[in-house]
């Protein structure tokens, strides 16, 4: 199955960001699964000031990450990353089980800054 993680790190240095990144990615690899890709967004405001651990945050480092695994691969990524302290906020996303569904998927998200109002609604 496809899934795609979409991660917001507390702002600061970009080596936690690689850390958690490559635990997550690394965690992937030696349960069987592939990771098709690695996206760094940076650094940006969240919608709405956001506590965790303790702490309030306002702005976030956003990366995601698309990989194949099974069912109990993602459950144990969500674990690791819901105990750790860096992390700000996360989601995993299931793109598609079917080999026609994610076979033109590709590994990195492409921010849309074109959008216009009509095409959200």
């Amino acid at each position: 199955m496809l899934y795609e993680l979409i991660a917001v790190v507390r702002p600061g240095s970009l080596q936690e960001v690689r850390d958690i990144a490559r635990n997550a990615g690394i965690q992937v690899l030696r349960s069987g699964g592939v990771v098709r890709g690695f996206t760094n967004w940076g650094t940006f405001r969240l919608p709405r000031p956001t506590t965790k651990h303790q702490a309030r945050y306002r702005e976030g480092h956003h990366f995601i990450m698309r990989f194949d695994a099974s069912g109990p691969v993602q459950s144990a990524v969500r674990r690791t990353l819901g105990l750790d302290p860096r992390m700000v906020r996360f989601s995993v996303v299931k793109l598609g089980d079917k080999l026609e569904e994610i076979k033109h998927v590709d590994g990195k998200v492409e921010w849309n800054n074109n959008r216009t109002i009509s095409e959200t609604f």
